[in-house]
């Protein structure tokens, strides 16, 4: 279970303990909204659920939630275990998921400029989008050299808790920033920030330096740089490199957070040329 995403995945859609707010619950089609909390349990988890463990989860009835689980797995969002008494997402949802990176037109101007910036830093680079309060990887390509995988495409990861999102906060007015979080964060690990009250001057000193960074703030063993494509007002999408924290020094991290400022700068004007928004 990832608890953090159950609050901040986008504004306004959890609340209270991780529930629809009211408006919600008096709009829109009942099974259609109750399809689409089911497909977001499973998305958030890595584990095999069960029909009582999603009752739980969502709140659903078990008697809706039995006919949904049917049409869901007949139609290849869900598969079954061999007892069919457990349930994960399907190929269908892999499917939908890779259509949304393949219609989107900003992608391949990424893809070259992540190419780009590997090889000329070396390092693991990241190209990534804020929903919400949490950040969502599109692209990576990985350092030739790494040990390990360090993201995938569709991780998800609140942004305060990344370069990348503290990166695309920083676009954000405190108001904003404020109505997205708790006063007390989430952490993931014992460097990650714990207040929005930090968070607000954290964004204060990227604005005014123009990339952001986090030391093992996600991830044990790794820091990361990013900086905003600016193709989008406020900026949506940002560039990072990803690196282990014993092969840089912080004066080396500043000379690489200026790098990706310039190649962000650089994709977003080539995104604004090509008439992407």
């Amino acid at each position: 279970m990832i608890p953090y995403l159950e609050y901040y995945s986008s504004p306004g859609t959890r609340v209270n303990g991780g529930r629809m707010p009211e408006v919600a619950e008096q709009s829109g089609v009942k099974s259609a909204r109750r399809t689409v909390e089911l497909l977001e349990a499973f998305a958030v988890r890595d584990a095999w659920l069960s029909l009582s463990e999603l009752h739980t989860i969502t709140g659903i009835p078990r008697s809706s939630l039995h006919g949904l689980l049917r049409t869901l797995t007949e139609a290849g969002w869900l598969e079954a275990d061999a007892a069919a008494t457990r349930y994960r997402l399907g190929m269908r949802a892999l499917l939908c998921g890779t259509a949304y990176l393949d219609r989107d037109p900003a992608m391949r101007f990424a893809r070259e400029t992540l190419e780009d910036l590997r090889e000329r830093t070396g390092f693991t680079a990241h190209y990534a989008r804020r929903d919400g309060g949490q950040i969502v990887y599109l692209e990576t390509r990985e350092s030739r050299n790494a040990k390990r995988s360090v993201s995938r495409v569709g991780r998800a990861l609140p942004a305060y808790s990344t370069a990348l999102g503290k990166a695309l906060l920083a676009e954000l007015t405190q108001d904003e920033i404020a109505a997205l979080y708790p006063e007390r964060l989430i952490s993931l690990t014992p460097n990650t920030l714990t207040s929005v009250a930090a968070l607000r001057q954290e964004c204060d000193t990227i604005r005014r330096r123009g990339f952001a960074t986090e030391v093992e703030e996600s991830t044990a063993g790794l820091r990361c740089v990013a900086a905003v494509v600016p193709y989008r007002i406020p900026g949506t999408d940002a560039l990072s490199c990803a690196i282990p924290v014993d092969e840089v020094t912080d004066a080396e991290a500043v000379t690489l957070g200026e790098i990706l400022a310039e190649t962000a700068a650089n994709l977003g004007r080539r995104l604004r040329h090509a008439g992407i928004r």
